[in-house]
């Protein structure tokens, strides 16, 4: 079995939970409620969570034989712009989150490839990884200003909602001109 990177966690980091406080014995519980700063590129191309901003962590973490079980929801602020029509898009974010945290040299620790089961490091849990797989799959990838938003107009690149309704870019081919005139009614 590949040996893990020895990088230790720093147990003031916002996204790390120290679970030392927490007895070992299946069943025991403890609760987490906490605001933290987003961290850097939580999200997509189109929409994320601006890095900085409040997220609101709601977690369990409880006692399993092989680990502790973290559950619960984070919620927070999401900003983009819509894929049809580039208006700003302000929104928000709730998410589960549900993950095993092996304790080291558990049978879960050993039997399990590294990137199968979140590991705990000196009673410590990395919460990033988990949190940033949930929202960013939360997320859409082509996020919408409303679900019948008719973008752009492709010809000239003004929002389909800002133009008048008979808004047309039609051309008549000169050859053809004379023609459109057989068309109209004389008055």
């Amino acid at each position: 079995m590949p040996k893990r990177s020895s990088s230790s966690l720093n147990p003031k980091a916002p996204l790390v939970l120290d679970t030392r406080e927490l007895p070992r014995r299946p069943g025991a519980l403890r609760t987490v409620k906490r605001v933290v700063q987003a961290p850097a590129d939580l999200g997509g191309e189109l929409i994320g969570v601006p890095e900085g901003t409040d997220l609101d962590l709601d977690l369990r973490l409880q006692s399993v034989s092989e680990g502790v079980l973290v559950s619960g929801t984070v919620s927070g602020l999401v900003r983009g712009e819509c894929g049809r029509c580039l208006r700003e898009i302000n929104d928000s974010v709730a998410v589960n989150v549900q993950e095993l945290y092996a304790y080291e040299d558990s049978t879960t620790d050993e039997t399990t490839d590294e990137d199968e089961v979140g590991r705990m490091q000196d009673d410590l849990i990395d919460l990033e990884p988990a949190l940033r797989d949930a929202v960013v799959l939360a997320l859409p990838t082509n996020p919408l200003c409303r679900e019948d938003c008719p973008g752009l107009c492709p010809e000239c690149g003004v929002q389909w909602d800002d133009l008048p309704a008979d808004h047309s870019h039609q051309q008549i081919d000169p050859r053809w001109a004379g023609l459109s005139q057989l068309t109209r009614t004389e008055e």
